[in-house]
């Protein structure tokens, strides 16, 4: 495989710890956007860039894009969506649209504006993947978090017109949807859980890093369920 970049949203975070470092495992120049003040960039670590930029501002989107794409050894190839948030409330009348609306803040918005912002450089490049990050809730709902489903799901739906879409320019974009992912702070919010059944960082990132390469060439549109056994 040629040298490429990848640019990986919310590498920082629980899951993101583990996609980054398959990635950087697997050869491939790693591109992950931080949310901090201070210097336009902070210093890369190992085969990691970390452009600073806030993912829910076009034009901080558009910067971070093009760092991932700014180098011309290993040109975009691949661009993997983990931005989210969660949050659980009351039933659906009892919830402020405040409250459901900034599910799509955190969910959907950051997930849009990325992928806008790298399709130009995945067609110019002759092709490549989008991988977005959903939830099993997107398609099993639970009570108390209906705009956390509802989010998710309008991640997936996104996804999937963005693999119609961009099917003609060799740009393909799949989904993977977790159910309870094994992180410290999923741990500490149910400590009673059986986390022997949730679904570790680096199953994940293993699903993900073979979508994005292109052992998965023929696969776009799809939605893959990563439960463990929940």
């Amino acid at each position: 495989m040629a040298r490429r970049s990848v640019l990986v949203t919310g590498g920082t975070g629980g899951l993101g710890g583990a996609v980054t470092a398959a990635f950087v495992e697997a050869g491939w120049r790693v591109v992950v956007p931080q949310r901090a003040s201070g210097t336009p960039t902070s210093p890369a670590a190992g085969d990691v860039a970390r452009p600073v930029a806030d993912l829910t501002d076009p034009e901080a989107v558009d910067r971070a894009v093009a760092a991932a794409a700014g180098d011309p050894s290993a040109p975009l190839g691949a661009v993997v969506n983990l931005v989210g948030g969660y949050a659980s409330g009351g039933l659906v009348h009892e919830t402020p649209i405040e409250e459901f609306e900034r599910m799509f803040t955190a969910n959907l918005r950051p997930t849009h504006l990325v992928t806008r912002a790298a399709l130009p450089h995945l067609v110019a490049a002759g092709g490549g993947a989008v991988v977005c990050v959903s939830a099993r809730a997107a398609t099993n709902p639970f009570p108390g978090a209906a705009g956390y489903a509802t989010a998710k799901a309008a991640v997936l739906a996104f996804a999937n017109a963005v693999a119609v879409e961009y099917r003609r320019f060799g740009v393909r974009c799949n989904t993977v949807l977790p159910s309870v992912i094994d992180t410290p702070a999923n741990r500490a919010a149910q400590p009673d859980a059986d986390h022997s059944r949730w679904v570790t960082p680096a199953e994940i990132a293993s699903v993900i890093r073979f979508l994005a390469s292109d052992e998965s060439s023929p696969t776009s549109g799809a939605a893959v369920p990563v439960y463990g056994r929940a």
